[in-house]
This record gives structure tokens, sequence and C-alpha cells, in this order.
């Protein structure tokens, strides 16, 4: 089931949404967004990180995901949640063998405002600290990125800029690369 549905993984604020929303607009197909299915389920991510711990919503947004593929149409676009990739290894092998699926399937797009660190750090940490479903506090975004990277620069999915041109422009370039794959995007 993986192979039809492009994945978009990538830190919150690089643009996974709005670059999801656009590829779902321009193909027909429907959109998951893992983020706006936890909030519908449990409300603020921010507050069910307090009331229950970090484990407890990693646990609770795979299982959310692994519920949403279920009912999967013949091919979607996904917007993982920005920590969904790199969840720590006690979640057991079943979450370890689907992210290194998502890692590596051919229609998995890494979105990030810009390769490099602090150009990276800037942009989302303003971004993250408008949303507030988070509760953002400025210093945790910008240590929660710093850590985050590297581990996001070293995935083996195809990288792609979301920032400095409109998502429509990010959204066609992901389209276009990913339809060279060995699946076929129709």
């Amino acid at each position: 089931m993986l192979n039809r549905i492009l994945h978009l993984i990538g830190p919150g604020g690089a643009g996974k949404s709005t670059v999801g929303n656009c590829i779902a607009q321009l193909r027909g197909w429907d959109l998951i967004d893992l983020d706006s299915h936890f909030l519908s389920a449990f409300g603020s991510i921010g507050q069910f990180i307090r009331d229950h711990g970090y484990i407890a919503y990693a646990r609770a947004n795979v299982a959310l995901y692994e519920q949403r593929m279920t009912s999967v149409p013949a091919f979607a676009v996904c917007a993982l949640s920005s920590g969904f990739m790199l969840y720590p290894d006690e979640l057991g092998d079943r979450y370890l063998a689907l992210r290194k699926t998502i890692e590596t399937d051919a229609l998995t797009a890494l979105l990030l405002p810009s390769f490099a660190l602090e150009q990276c750090v800037a942009r989302i940490v303003e971004r993250q600290l408008q949303r507030a479903y988070l509760m953002p506090d400025r210093a945790r975004e910008e240590q929660k990125i710093r850590k985050r990277f590297p581990f996001f620069m070293q995935l083996q999915s195809r990288r792609f800029l979301s920032d400095g041109r409109p998502a429509e422009a990010v959204a066609v370039e992901i389209l276009d690369t990913l339809s060279g794959s060995r699946h076929a995007l129709m």
C-alpha cells in the first residue's frame, strides 16, 4: 500500500501540509494530514504531550497513521508529523520497519526550507511560533530543530527545498521528479 502514497516528511514548518494540499489539488488525490487527524482525535498536540508524554504521543500518532492507511484510495499524499521519522527506537520493530519503508520509498519527499542549518532553524522557528495548537516556545523550538536537523539530513529520501518560492512550484517539482521513479503517478 505504501507505494501508492506520496509521503511528505520533514520538520514542522517545512511546508508539508501546504505543499501536500497543492499536490492533492493538482492530481485530484486525497490529502492525509497526520497533524490534522491527531488534532481531531485528541486535541492539542502540545497538551497531549504534556499530559501523557512524548512516547505516548508517538505511539498514538503511529496508530493513527496505520488506521488511516487502511482506507487510502488508489493515490494519496500524506503529510507526516514533524517527528514521525525520528521517533525513538523503543516504539518497536513494527514502527522501525514502517519508518524504514517510508524513508526509502521512491515516493517519499523530504521538505526543508534550507539545507543549511542556520537558515533552516530561523525559518522553522518563525513558522512554528505561529502555530498556537503546539503552544510553542522559541527556545524549545530552536533546540528541537537544531537537534533534529542532522537526522533529517541523514534520511535516505529525496530532498526538496520548500522556501523562497510558491508552494505550487515545490509541488510541481516533487511530482515531476518522482514521476520518473519506478512508480506511476498518474
